[in-house]
């Protein structure tokens, strides 16, 4: 995994453009059943790809707390949401609650998250490539790939399902 982790930013950056004028266009004409062909390409990533060898989402980036997300993880870890946010969390420039720092505080050396069970909305939809209306979010998909080898595989495979 290593090895892939390497190379995933320069395959991403390598892709952009190609990536970037293929989303355009899926934006202004979506098939019918994008949804579907999203959700069967998902999970037929995920059922080869194992996260916990991997976690580079956890290591290099961050993700936006909620609210909802703020209460849930500070009532788990017995502390009031001000202490959560004083203890983790800042305000980026977006004026969302964000890590102070990366890697995540909640990511073990065995990759495994210690809140997982309460994690952010944010943790829980990552890489969002089985959301609806996945073409709203191209964006996104774009950054991700170059983080997460999974979404980086799942965007080449729509590219060869879905004529544009």
């Amino acid at each position: 995994m290593d090895k892939v982790l390497g190379q995933l930013s320069q395959m991403a950056a390598d892709k952009k453009t190609e990536n970037k004028k293929f989303f355009a266009k899926l934006k202004k004409k979506p098939p019918k059943n994008l949804d579907y062909i999203m959700q069967e390409l998902h999970e037929a990533e995920f059922e080869q790809t194992d996260c916990l060898t991997c976690a580079n989402c956890c290591k290099t980036t961050g993700p936006l707390f909620t609210n909802v997300d703020i209460e849930r993880i500070a009532k788990h870890l017995r502390l009031k949401p001000q202490q959560f946010i004083d203890t983790y969390l800042r305000i980026d420039e977006e004026n969302d609650y964000v890590l102070q720092k990366v890697p995540c505080a909640f990511l073990g050396p065995n990759n495994y998250c210690s809140i997982y069970e309460v994690r952010p909305k944010a943790c829980r939809e990552f890489p969002h490539t089985d959301r609806k209306k996945f073409q709203q979010i191209s964006h996104l998909t774009i950054k991700n790939v170059a983080i997460c080898p999974a979404a980086f595989n799942i965007v080449e495979e729509m590219k060869k399902r879905i004529p544009v």
